[in-house]
């Protein structure tokens, strides 16, 4: 199910309070702990993460891990009683997995149950909407695609001065970095479309929210200018 442009599986059970989800792993009787997709749109891209040393039984509100962004920093608490905690060392060397990849490679630990019931008290899937929608509104999130790892504020300027910022920051940026622009120039959007095929670097969406555009770029490695087709728009 989708909240807020944020994706929720419905086979997981949510701790919206904290931030969290739980759901079964490939090993029997195994769970995976890890943050959610809404979260993840709060911090930002994350830079950092750091499993924290813990006893043989986890406590309800137990803090496993520390994440760390350039605007965020916060616990990953565990909702129930576990035992036998095991880290995912893949996000320590890929944190942005935790952008990406939330529910799935992104998770932050594996652990077993103490009380398998206590999983079952978490509310699942659709169940939890209220709640997340709750606190999607307390963190005044939107998820609007990939994470981007660098914004650009530009309002109050011209196209013309938003785009050649644009053109500035992008170039400092490795292939495959996304940036999010954003602008209240009302030409945007057409100008946008004009700039990615003069460039050839890639509109991945936008987003209007009130006079504010927001745009995700991703800076290609070999881009291409494209040509449109006078009569259909087309390339």
């Amino acid at each position: 199910m989708e909240l807020g442009g944020c994706p929720f599986p419905e086979d997981a059970h949510f701790d919206a309070e904290h931030d969290v989800w739980v759901r079964a792993a490939p090993t029997p009787g195994v769970y995976r702990l890890g943050i959610t997709s809404s979260l993840s749109a709060f911090a930002g891209r994350i830079l950092a993460i750091r499993h924290r040393t813990v006893g043989a039984e986890l406590h309800p509100g137990e803090s496993v891990a520390t994440i760390e962004s350039l605007r965020y920093t916060g616990a990953v608490r565990l909702p129930l009683t576990g035992v036998g905690a095991v880290p995912n060392r893949a996000i320590v060397a890929r944190p942005r997995l935790l952008n990406d990849s939330p529910y799935e490679e992104g998770w932050v630990i594996e652990f077993r149950p103490v009380h398998p019931a206590e999983v079952d008290r978490l509310p699942r899937g659709r169940a939890a909407t209220e709640a997340l929608t709750s606190r999607i509104a307390v963190l005044r999130v939107r998820c609007e695609g990939p994470v981007p790892d660098v914004e650009v504020v530009e309002l109050g300027s011209e196209c013309s001065a938003v785009l050649a910022r644009l053109d500035t920051e992008l170039a400092l940026r490795a292939p495959g970095d996304i940036l999010r622009l954003v602008s209240d120039d009302p030409t945007s959007p057409l100008e946008m479309v004009r700039w990615a095929d003069r460039t050839g670097h890639t509109v991945l969406g936008s987003y209007r929210e009130g006079t504010v555009h927001r745009f995700l770029v991703r800076r290609e490695a070999s881009p291409t200018p494209r040509t449109r087709s006078a009569e259909t728009g087309r390339v």
